[in-house]
């Protein structure tokens, strides 16, 4: 499943195809939304909005696209009535004069108010974005000593969307392993300087994500790296997937588990118990 970071990327990519350009054909997949296709391809769109693993196109009569990729949903960006050639099954087609954004597989579409927003069965239930610049690691801070979450498993908690959104399974690896936190612990069981980690690491890891494109690895490490010639593939990560390979920073073989039934990867010498 898209995580934070590459949802944001997606609407990025969307909005430069969409925002403020006339439209010429919005044409939805669902019987029960194309009543708004000949609504909605006479106003123009605002803004493109990444709402942690889910997506708002806004547009200027206060109706909005709401999507969620899950686990298949993908978004092309073509040219003007062109298409890719994929498998996929098409859901959702935004078209202008120069571009036409797309989005394939995704099952979860809808188009709600403004209005609607703030009761939505999934935005409703949203934490803090990791990528929203409004969140701060002091914010991140006050959810980890919540009474909510601060006897919860962090495995579990950092994949909780209604805890921090736009966390996923490699970056909850990524952020437990910058923290220097073992899985195993709760909130409650961590120190006041390894929770302010865990805050600051979920900030920084996802933003890096989210601006190199999916390296969540130390930029250091990474370019030493690729003057080595090594792949993206083998610099990307810190530690996920990289079960058997020596740690970055110490040497110790990245161990493997399965938690929440996920994978879950660690260093057993950084992030010792």
């Amino acid at each position: 499943m898209p995580e934070g970071p590459e949802i944001k990327q997606a609407a990025d990519a969307v909005a430069r195809a969409i925002v403020h350009t006339p439209l010429l054909n919005i044409s939805f997949a669902f019987e029960r939304l194309q009543p708004y296709e000949e609504v909605l391809v006479q106003e123009q769109i605002w803004a493109v909005q990444a709402k942690g693993k889910a997506m708002l196109i806004r547009f200027q009569n206060q109706l909005n696209i709401y999507s969620h990729n899950q686990l298949y949903g993908k978004w092309y960006i073509q040219k003007a009535n062109s298409y890719p050639v994929t498998n996929r099954q098409l859901r959702l087609a935004i078209h202008t004069p120069k571009k036409a954004a797309l989005l394939y597989s995704a099952s979860d579409i809808d188009v709600i108010t403004d209005a609607q927003i703030a009761s939505h069965p999934f935005l409703s239930r949203l934490g803090p974005d990791v990528l929203d610049e409004a969140t701060t690691v002091e914010q991140v801070q006050e959810r980890l000593l919540d009474k909510r979450f601060y006897r919860r498993g962090l495995t579990s908690l950092l994949l909780d969307q209604g805890f921090l959104c736009g966390l996923g399974n490699y970056l909850r690896s990524e952020v437990l392993f910058a923290a220097r936190v073992n899985p195993a612990l709760r909130p409650v069981d961590c120190t006041p300087e390894q929770l302010l980690g865990l805050a600051e690491s979920a900030m920084a890891i996802s933003r890096q994500s989210y601006l190199t494109k999916g390296i969540t690895n130390d930029l250091e490490i990474v370019a030493q790296l690729k003057q080595q010639g090594y792949s993206r593939q083998q610099y990307r990560f810190y530690v996920f997937n990289r079960d058997g390979k020596p740690c970055y920073i110490c040497g110790t073989p990245i161990l493997k588990d399965i938690a929440g039934g996920r994978r879950l990867y660690y260093c057993p010498h950084c992030q010792k118990r």
